[in-house]
């Protein structure tokens, strides 16, 4: 059990009274609703306890809330409540995502872009409704309607957003995947979905490199015997030469019969199948998670109002790509009428602070990122709190891994200290989050706020009993609407129901391995498919690394069990900064760290130096892949991963046969 519980921030008595949060229950009590509970609602933490409890009443007043544009919302919420998967939202309702997301057409910047220097671009909401206008006309001439899927191969740029919105618009489907994908790790994942409208880019940089990337659209192309058009976006070159790209098109000539006029939203149901997202693929072809209008745009506008308090004119920033649900999270902020800043390239690049150049220049005020950026940047000596006026700054958002007691020190001693650091953790699963934040209440180091209101989370012992300081699985145990609508040609859902209902009846297994703390907070340990068992005592990886990256000549780290003499060993891999060699006198303060501040079978058996980490295309580091590499077993999807030449330094390492 935890007993660590150092305040490092209080949100001011003004904050809290201006939040949405004490809004919603202003709003929550004028509504009139004849329940003696609602009257005692004063604080956050007694409003999720009545949303938990009457799950259909409050996503009801949040649509309300939220101010939902449909045609219809009906009078049913929530029909088969207690089926799981099976309960369906607001079956009655027809709307549109991109209707939302585009209610706004004024002079307000809706996007801003910036790619490592090389091209800056702005758009007004008038000027994002007109381009995602002219774009819908274009697909709709191509043939694309309702319950077809367009497919992106692109950079995190507008037009990225301008051509989902277009797709969504008419009731397509939309899918992308970063331009750093090989061809193959993208045929793994549209060639499942036959898209009939392919978008390509030219190139990107990264780095302070030019990274071309015709060749991998013409080989996906070719193999994509769905594809009706191949529309190509100019980014690197101005006119990009498509004579080996069958059915192609540049943008500008796609678009330009086209004049803006008034957006024809297609109405769907609720459930209407909206974005394809995909698992990361690392055990094998990446299962393909459907995602629909309703779900995706209520949990976002909760999750961006309620916990992130996004308010119109806030401007919002995520460093992520578009293969990640990170970009569709940061896309529905125009639904709360945010300006959207976009930034595509290395966050290190030309310098380590690029990010906060960003945040100073354009006054961000809600700043996203991966828990692996801020260890970085901590590990490289920045301190943006000397460096950057960031006085606009309000928020700052973490997630993609567990978020260390140390980084959040950071946080407040380096980056700024008045700031609401919210430590968020869901996944594609459900294309939002479980637990994250809450500008009411206060941060605590190495701790994530709260759960997600609506969402009924416990954590569950082995014996599928909720457990509080204690250590357990992550559980959802009542339907929310984001849950996937299913995956993509699964019959029966047998998939889907394995994913994340074979371990608990009825119950929503998410694969976190997580601690609920009396006071309400929570600690993420790490993946319960990760978590590391010698002895038979179960350690969640992220305690490990806690302790091993803290360490200022530790990089980052690795680590896994394996199989030995009928038990498991704990193997640790460590990337050091450049120069240095791992040796006996670091082995030994590596132990005596982990030995100090955990417990003896916290201490690994064997300690490797490697030159690189392997990981996923969103930055997170697989260890699964690097236990199968020790116990020579054959990684499934090789595609999946951002640097798999990294696999080769695990690979027969003679220290691991003894």
């Amino acid at each position: 059990m935890r007993t660590e519980s150092k305040i490092l921030w209080k949100p001011s008595a003004a904050r809290v009274k201006a939040s949405h949060i004490t809004q919603f229950i202003k709003f929550l009590k004028n509504k009139n609703i004849d329940n003696k509970q609602i009257d005692k609602i004063d604080s956050s933490s007694k409003l999720y306890d009545w949303s938990i409890e009457k799950p259909a009443e409050f996503w009801n007043i949040l649509w309300d809330y939220s101010d939902v544009l449909s045609s219809k919302k009906g009078q049913t919420v929530l029909a088969n409540p207690h089926q799981m998967p099976g309960a369906e939202w607001f079956p009655e309702a027809r709307l549109n995502y991109a209707e939302n997301l585009l209610r706004q057409r004024d002079d307000q910047e809706a996007i801003v872009f910036r790619g490592e220097g090389h091209v800056t671009n702005r758009l007004t909401y008038a000027e994002l409704y007109n381009a995602v206008s002219i774009t819908a006309q274009a697909l709709s001439q191509e043939g694309v309607k309702k319950g077809d899927r367009v497919a992106a191969f692109l950079p995190n740029l507008p037009d990225t957003i301008i051509f989902m919105l277009a797709a969504t618009s008419l009731g397509a489907l939309w899918s992308s995947c970063s331009p750093d994908f090989g061809s193959q790790g993208v045929l793994d994942r549209f060639g499942q979905i036959k898209p009939k409208i392919l978008i390509g880019v030219d190139g990107y940089y990264y780095n302070g490199k030019h990274i071309d990337t015709t060749g991998k659209i013409r080989e996906i192309a070719k193999s994509l015997k769905s594809l009706k058009k191949v529309v190509i976006v100019p980014y690197t070159t101005p006119k990009p030469k498509l004579t080996a790209i069958k059915k192609s098109v540049l943008l500008n000539d796609f678009v330009k019969p086209f004049k803006p006029s008034q957006i024809k939203f297609k109405q769907v149901p609720f459930n209407h199948p909206l974005f394809i997202m995909f698992s990361s693929g690392t055990t094998g072809v990446p299962k393909c998670i459907v995602h629909g209008h309703g779900g995706t745009l209520l949990q976002h506008l909760k999750e961006h109002q309620l916990h992130t308090d996004i308010k119109p004119g806030d401007r919002f920033f995520y460093f992520t790509t578009c293969g990640w649900m990170m970009w569709n999270w940061l896309v529905s902020g125009l639904a709360s009428r945010a300006t959207l800043l976009l930034y595509d390239g290395s966050p290190t690049y030309p310098k380590a602070d690029t990010l906060f150049d960003f945040a100073q220049e354009e006054s961000i005020t809600v700043f996203g990122t991966s828990a692996k950026y801020i260890d970085a940047i901590n590990k490289l000596g920045v301190k943006p709190k000397k460096t950057h006026k960031l006085k606009q700054l309000k928020t700052i958002t973490s997630t993609g891994s567990p978020l260390s007691p140390e980084s959040f020190d950071y946080v407040y001693t380096s980056i700024k200290k008045d700031v609401l650091l919210s430590s968020i953790a869901g996944g594609t699963d459900i294309i939002s989050c479980f637990v994250l934040g809450d500008p009411t209440l206060p941060v605590y180091r190495g701790e994530i706020q709260r759960r997600g209101f609506g969402l009924n989370v416990r954590v569950f012992n082995d014996a599928g009993k909720a457990v509080v300081g204690e250590k357990g699985e992550l559980v959802c145990i009542k339907p929310f609407p984001s849950m996937p609508i299913g995956f993509w040609n699964d019959k029966e859902d047998r998939k889907y129901l394995g994913a994340y209902f074979s371990n608990f009846e009825n119950t929503w297994c998410h694969g976190d391995f997580i601690e609920l703390t009396k006071r309400g907070t929570l600690v993420i340990y790490g993946r319960s498919d990760a978590v590391l068992n010698p002895g038979g005592v179960r350690i969640g990886t992220s305690e490990i690394y806690r302790q091993v990256e803290k360490l200022n000549s530790v990089m980052e780290s690795l680590v896994i069990g394996q199989n030995w003499q009928s038990d498991t060993r704990v193997i640790l891999f460590v990337r050091l900064r450049d120069g240095l060699e791992l040796d006996e006198g670091l082995r030994t303060q590596i132990k005596r760290t982990i030995r100090a501040n955990t417990t003896p079978r916290h201490v690994p058996e064997k300690i490797l130096q490697v030159a690189d980490i392997p990981r996923t295309k969103s930055g997170k580091i697989v260890e699964l892949a690097v236990r199968n590499i020790v116990h020579r077993e054959a990684i499934k999807n090789i595609e999946a991963l951002a640097n798999p030449e990294a696999l080769a330094y695990f690979k027969d390492r003679t220290e691991l046969s003894d």
